[in-house]
């Protein structure tokens, strides 16, 4: 923007000038007040051309407004980056104490099977479904735990929920599931013994038969070591 000043004040230094000083009739409205302009006497009786890059206040809420945006665009980063994953299991599990229930079902071959002949074992029922994203989600954890403490007596019994017996069979090949998978057609698991209705549900039996653990939701391995480890480890 271009502003001739054609006249100093009366009162002026000749020397330094404020742009608001120097004539009555300049802008004011302006950000840039304050500005210093060095002439000499001679000149300033002269037009001045005064080349200002300035922005008119009317613009300043749009700036702040701006600023704000990119404070919380920053603050955002940084506390979301502090927030794990939604992928990653984050389930805790709650502490229970009552008998294990008396179950019995058979395996895809067609095998019968009772908890009761996993006494001495710490147990991790897991109650599963194809269908369900979290089971499939958490397999491979269980079955990692698995591989690590199986010599240490621990297992874990999958007991599918409701599936048809092929795409059981066709999961356990997919996952490489090497611990024991019940089928249970009827819903016994769920609706009878546990008395539960989500998927997939986890209850964690001591070697003594008594239900120590109850996980809803995925689990993670941390989980897993934090809670289970010491159940395994207490009696061998």
């Amino acid at each position: 923007m271009i502003y001739t000043n054609p006249v100093s004040s009366a009162h002026s230094s000749v020397k330094y000038h404020l742009l608001d000083d120097n004539h009555p009739d300049f802008p004011s409205g302006l950000l840039g007040r304050g500005i210093l302009i060095k002439s000499k006497a001679s000149t300033l009786r002269k037009h001045v051309r005064i080349h200002i890059i300035c922005a008119p206040r009317k613009n300043l809420p749009f700036i702040l407004l701006a600023l704000g945006l990119a404070l919380i665009g920053v603050s955002a980063f940084f506390i979301l980056r502090e927030i794990p994953p939604q992928n990653v299991p984050t389930t805790v599990p709650v502490q229970v104490d009552f008998p294990a229930p008396e179950l019995t079902l058979t395996d895809t071959q067609g095998i019968s099977h009772s908890l009761a002949d996993y006494r001495g074992h710490v147990i991790l029922v897991n109650l599963w479904a194809t269908w369900c994203l979290p089971c499939k989600e958490e397999m491979p954890t269980l079955q990692a735990f698995y591989n690590k403490y199986e010599k240490d007596g621990f297992a874990v019994i999958a007991i599918n929920d409701g599936d048809p017996t092929a795409d059981v069979i066709q999961f356990v090949k997919d996952y490489d599931l090497t611990f024991p998978v019940w089928l249970d057609p009827t819903y016994i698991a769920t609706e009878q013994a546990f008395k539960t209705l989500n998927l997939p549900s986890s209850f964690v039996i001591d070697r003594d038969g008594t239900t120590r653990f109850m996980w809803v939701g995925a689990i993670s391995r941390r989980m897993l070591e934090e809670h289970v480890t010491p159940l395994i480890m207490e009696k061998q």
